[in-house]
């Protein structure tokens, strides 16, 4: 890709689906990965689009950022700028269910109650349908167990060129947790790192 300034587009954080105006459905995920990934793209010379779910982080300079909540906020505005970048970094810990309808009222209940949940688009799969040769796509798996078997199975279905495997350990702040990079032509890297330490190997990966 000599010649060009390369653009990448990085999301990040958690994302939030509402079961009422105070009441929501999401998880752990603080951002940090994306944030940093984002801020290390830019350091190097990389145009950067950030698409970021709820955190509580600044975001890089000279970064684009947007903010969005939902799932389907999220597939929105990755299939509107995924056309015109070269790299797919989806770090985002995006929710697998929303809740079949969010009531616009808060709920008064008291007793048992049974919510109803339908599935979010799957974003990396609607990517791949678009994507073409010269674009670049990696995902995050995270597992509680049999990383690398369901971290492949991602990688195939989903079409990655990369992907990164790690445990719900990676969830901490400094800590190093064991991180796995397995690339679409079968070669699997194994290390010990620190979230700060992954952006590097990952774009090191990405320009081979």
């Amino acid at each position: 890709m000599a010649g060009k300034k390369i653009k990448v587009l990085v999301s990040a954080g958690p994302t939030r689906e509402y079961i009422d105006p105070v009441r929501f459905i999401s998880n752990p995920s603080t951002g940090k990965m994306g944030y940093l990934i984002a801020e290390y793209a830019k350091n190097i010379g990389y145009d950067v689009i950030l698409v970021s779910g709820p955190t509580y982080l600044n975001p890089p300079e000279n970064v684009k950022l947007i903010k969005v909540e939902s799932a389907r906020e999220m597939e929105k505005e990755i299939l509107k700028h995924f056309p015109k970048v070269d790299f797919l970094i989806m770090t985002a810990a995006v929710s697998d269910w929303r809740p079949y309808r969010k009531f616009k009222s808060k709920l008064k209940i008291k007793n048992r109650w049974n919510l109803k949940l339908v599935p979010n688009p799957d974003i990396l799969k609607s990517v791949a349908r678009i994507k073409k040769k010269n674009q670049k796509i990696v995902g995050f798996a995270l597992e509680t167990g049999n990383i690398i078997k369901n971290a492949k199975k991602k990688l195939d279905e989903k079409k990655l060129d990369l992907i990164v495997g790690n445990t719900p350990d990676f969830f901490g702040e400094g800590k190093k947790s064991t991180v796995y990079f397995i690339l679409k032509e079968g070669k699997i890297l194994k290390f010990k790192l620190r979230k700060e330490e992954v952006p590097a190997i990952l774009f090191n990966l990405l320009s081979d």
